[in-house]
């Protein structure tokens, strides 16, 4: 399958630099994979989609500020972007790799947090040993960015610590969000709850996965990275009694069907499991979990937009995008949602 499939045209001035005013004030274009429709609403809508006994499933992954800006001993400035913990040791992204060879030693802000790199990993990866004087998560807080995706062309800001997260993570670990869940308010779940509508909570930490290009031509040729997810035998349980009674499981966004994708059986049955998943689901998947989908606007040819072309049609997909387009909706992180019936 050529990857030029899931290619579009979008114009620069519809990329979000900054979230809505309010969380729950993006537009919504809700997608009907039955009829082929395409409407207009607000986020705020979704209810009107819903129904007692539907299973919301979030991701509550929380993003760490996990970029760090340094100095090398020689005075040069170096970047790390902390991407996942590994024992001792972080896998991190370096900028300017040349700098950062093993042995390499950074120091951030007054010193009270320093990084070596311990070892060069393909990709242009790194990994560090870091030393801190004080609790680690405390440092970061302190001296870490909020590591927004590269296509956000400016600095991070202090606002960003509390908008680049959702009203409901929990588990650090992520350095991006799981954007469909950055519209929901409290207010707006507490509308869904007394409609009788369940909340259910996994974790996938999202990782470098998520803004890695696919640079091969065929499809099938791209390696996924790997993230680390749990569902709880809490959380299975709830959502596979949501099914039993007939409701459907609402996955929000596309980090959650990939958890739920990888730990249901072909009955659609979902089990309990953590771990690391690199699952790949493009067009020919037979989705088991997933009987909604909400979803921000993804990147052209990105692994993320193949996902949703395979949950519903390539080519209503692409013509939703268009109509987003046209309609002159916000795209990717900061930007609008899209639902899928």
């Amino acid at each position: 399958m050529d990857v030029a499939l899931f290619d579009y045209h979008l114009p620069r001035r519809l990329i979000a630099q900054e979230p809505a005013a309010r969380r729950d004030q993006s537009r919504l274009l809700v997608v009907d994979r039955s009829t082929r429709s395409l409407a207009h609403r607000s986020i705020r809508d979704l209810g009107d989609y819903l129904r007692s006994g539907d299973c919301l499933v979030v991701n509550d992954t929380r993003v760490i500020p996990a970029r760090l800006l340094g100095r090398l001993p020689t005075g040069g400035k170096v970047e790390l972007l902390l991407l996942r913990r590994r024992g001792g040791t972080w896998e991190a992204l370096g900028r300017p790799g040349r700098k950062l060879r093993a042995g390499a030693q950074v120091q951030f802000g007054d010193g009270r947090l320093r990084a070596t790199v311990t070892r060069e990993l393909p990709d242009g990866l790194r990994e560090v040993r870091l030393d801190c004087r004080g609790p680690l998560a405390q440092a970061l807080a302190q001296l870490g960015h909020t590591p927004l995706p590269p296509y956000i062309r400016r600095p991070d800001r202090p606002a960003d610590r509390e908008r680049y997260q959702t009203v409901y993570a929990a588990q650090d670990g992520a350095v991006a969000a799981p954007t469909a869940g950055l519209h929901f308010t409290p207010e707006l779940l507490g509308r869904l709850e007394r409609q009788g509508v369940g909340l259910v909570r996994l974790t996938l930490h999202v990782g470098l996965g998520t803004f890695k290009p696919v640079e091969v031509e065929s499809v099938e040729d791209h390696v996924m990275h790997s993230e680390a997810f749990e569902v709880s035998a809490q959380a299975a349980t709830a959502i596979n009694a949501a099914r039993k009674r007939g409701g459907r499981i609402v996955a929000v966004g596309t980090t959650v069907v990939r958890a739920l994708e990888t730990v249901a059986d072909q009955r659609g049955t979902v089990h309990a499991g953590a771990g690391d998943t690199d699952i790949f689901i493009y067009p020919g998947y037979r989705f088991k979990a997933v009987d909604l989908l909400l979803t921000n606007f993804h990147l052209p040819r990105s692994t993320l937009l193949m996902l949703v072309c395979a949950f519903a049609d390539r080519e209503l997909i692409l013509q939703a995008y268009a109509e987003a387009v046209r309609e002159q909706y916000r795209f990717y992180s900061y930007g609008d949602a899209m639902l899928i019936l």
